[in-house]
């Protein structure tokens, strides 16, 4: 587990009907960073989407549907999980829960199951220059993105 990544879990509540979510709650310990921004994505299965940090926004990821093998790779110097990785599914099947992590943790995701819908809130607002961006194949980090499996 990588130092200061947190997962958050969601309540549902379900009926005949359907079910209504609680996927953020902003008075909670996870959030107490600010809001900046809430964005959307779509991704199309088989696309691989890594990998970046931020230099000093917080992010909180959500899926909506889909599936995505995601995987977190601290760049931190300083923190006691410096050059560790770890891996977790997220998505559809999976417990429901949304994911923080900090500045300095690279972050990125194979969708393999999709397409796949994601929200995320991050603590300031997009800015390029705010973003650290490591091809999907960095030899310093060295994960084999393209040997996860692909559901279709």
């Amino acid at each position: 587990m990588i130092n200061d990544v947190l997962f958050n879990q969601i309540n549902t509540y379900s009926d005949e009907r359907g079910f209504f979510r609680e996927i953020f709650k902003l008075n909670e310990e996870f959030s107490k960073e600010g809001l900046g921004q809430v964005s959307h994505s779509l991704v199309y299965g088989g696309v691989i989407k890594a990998w970046h940090s931020h230099l000093k926004q917080i992010q909180w990821n959500y899926v909506l549907n889909g599936l995505i093998y995601v995987a977190l790779y601290d760049l931190r110097q300083n923190s006691p999980t410096y050059k560790e990785t770890m891996t977790f599914l997220c998505g559809e099947n999976q417990k429901v829960f949304n994911y923080k992590f900090p500045p300095g943790v690279a972050h990125g995701y194979k969708c393999i199951n999709g397409p796949m819908n994601i929200i995320y809130f991050t603590s300031g607002e997009y800015d390029e220059d705010e973003e650290v961006r490591l091809k999907f194949n960095d030899p310093d980090i060295n994960f084999d993105w393209l040997n996860l499996f692909t559901i279709k």
